[in-house]
């Protein structure tokens, strides 16, 4: 909101329990940027007669130059009068025990025609490039359903229309949001200039008569996607905590970490016992696979002989190891099937991993003070090619390469060698994959990786 103060210089206003949901060492990382100069949100008539309200300074009476809620209700009142006598009013209400901020819009007709309009609130936002799996831009809840709009796609479609809950602008960990009072029947309209996006709630047309006033009620969250802070602020804002796909698997592996969490106060911890536990449940599907492998494994010289004896014959070679298969009773697809009705969990926990606030800044033990953060021991004063700084000695990940080269040597080599030669090179390529990644998603697929060494290698010394 652009203002002047009339004597006084204010500034900005705070609100304590925001402080944690702001990077202190990272500004561009603020709720509000402190360089942003020209207003996060702002208020206009779409259609309407009142042009002006665009550029509009809103003049207040505050004296200080913040204000700090604490232990009871505080208000901020914007004015701002058009030449025609046209007023519009602005408060924002803060409570101590929400992090919910009230806004209340009385636009009044002290002019001698009628107005008519339809009164927008707009967010407007810098946004950084989208990286990995989580959402960056503007997003809104329609008609009950989540609508995430890439800003690359804004220029495709601009305009959504229904029964609108609540509008937002989105990054990783964080979303900026306007709230209607109620739900509105109305439409966003979406922008994007010079790496800024705008969000504009547009509500339903209104005929003011001279002398009238409009009063809108709205509500203001700029904050953490935190699961249990955003189904304990209603709305429907819980929705916006979104995994795609994997969201009916990864809510609940969020929900029973942050269980482990409340008793083991440890976020690494909680990752591993969660690793565990889904590994545990998942043993079944893993026995059959590596039963199979080893099973194949065991073939490996009859098969081998098979291919040298008919390489020239590619039909015949086919039918022999087809044979050989239903000799020994062996299905050559039996230990994949169980693999890949696993891989829906493997994501859903990568996925939420890499969007979980609760991550953020949360340290594990030694050199791993930040999981959400990559894996670095020690500093380096240079460069690394394939790594994003901070440059220095990815442990984690290197250890994870190192499982994963194990794992491929237990398995049974493909029958082509240029396969083979192909999947002993897929560890050294996670490796690099893995090296910017957060180092709680590295533990949580070092600990698998163990776990499935662990698990290969007791079916291997089973079945011999």
């Amino acid at each position: 909101t652009r203002l002047s103060t009339k004597g006084a210089a204010f500034t900005s206003f705070i609100l304590k329990k925001y402080r944690e949901a702001v990077d202190a060492d990272s500004p561009n990382k603020e709720l509000i940027p402190q360089d942003f100069k020209s207003g996060i949100i702002r208020t206009t008539l779409v259609n309407g007669s009142v042009s002006a309200m665009e550029d509009a300074v809103f003049s207040i009476d505050q004296k200080e130059d913040k204000l700090i809620v604490t232990d009871q209700r505080k208000e901020i009142r914007f004015k701002w009068a058009a030449s025609d006598g046209t007023v519009l009013v602005k408060t924002y209400t803060f409570e101590p025990d929400s992090y919910l901020i009230g806004l209340n819009v009385v636009l009044q007709n002290a002019s001698q025609r009628s107005i008519n309009g339809q009164l927008a609130l707009s967010l407007r936002k810098p946004v950084e490039k989208e990286r990995g799996y989580g959402f960056v831009g503007p997003s809104a809840l329609i008609n009950d359903s989540l609508e995430q709009i890439k800003p690359k796609k804004i220029e495709d479609k601009n305009i959504y229309q229904g029964k609108i809950k609540w509008i937002g602008i989105e990054d990783r960990y964080f979303i900026s949001s306007i709230i209607p009072g109620s739900e509105t029947d109305g439409s966003i309209q979406l922008g994007l200039k010079d790496d800024v996006v705008t969000n504009k709630l547009i509500n339903p047309p209104f005929e003011l008569a001279p002398g009238k006033q409009n009063e809108s009620q709205f509500y203001v969250f700029m904050g953490p996607k935190s699961m249990e802070l955003l189904n304990s602020l209603g709305h429907g804002l819980e929705k916006a905590l979104n995994f795609g796909f994997f969201d009916i698997l990864a809510k609940p592996c969020l929900w029973f970490m942050n269980q482990i969490h409340s008793v083991i106060p440890n976020y690494g911890i909680a990752i591993i016992l969660l690793t565990i536990f889904t590994k545990l449940l998942l043993w079944p599907l893993g026995n059959k696979s590596y039963k199979s492998m080893s099973e194949m494994k065991k073939l490996q010289p009859l098969m081998a002989e098979i291919r040298e004896k008919y390489k020239n014959d590619k039909q015949k070679m086919n039918q022999e190891l087809m044979a050989l298969y239903r000799t020994y009773k062996v299905n050559p697809v039996g230990g994949c099937l169980p693999m890949v009705l696993q891989i829906p969990v493997f994501f859903a926990l990568y996925r939420m991993l890499y969007q979980a606030i609760e991550l953020r800044h949360a340290p594990f033990f030694l050199w791993i003070n930040d999981l959400s953060a990559p894996d670095r021991l020690f500093r380096f004063g240079f460069s690394i090619p394939f790594m994003e700084p901070p440059y220095g000695i990815p442990v984690l990940t290197i250890i994870m390469g190192a499982t994963m080269l194990l794992q491929q040597k237990m398995s049974p080599p493909p029958g082509d060698p240029t396969q083979a030669k192909m999947m002993m090179l897929m560890p050294v390529v996670f490796t690099f994959i893995f090296i910017n990644f957060s180092s709680g998603l590295v533990l949580y697929w070092l600990v698998n990786n163990i776990l499935s060494i662990s698990q290969q290698y007791y079916v291997q010394k089973k079945t011999l």
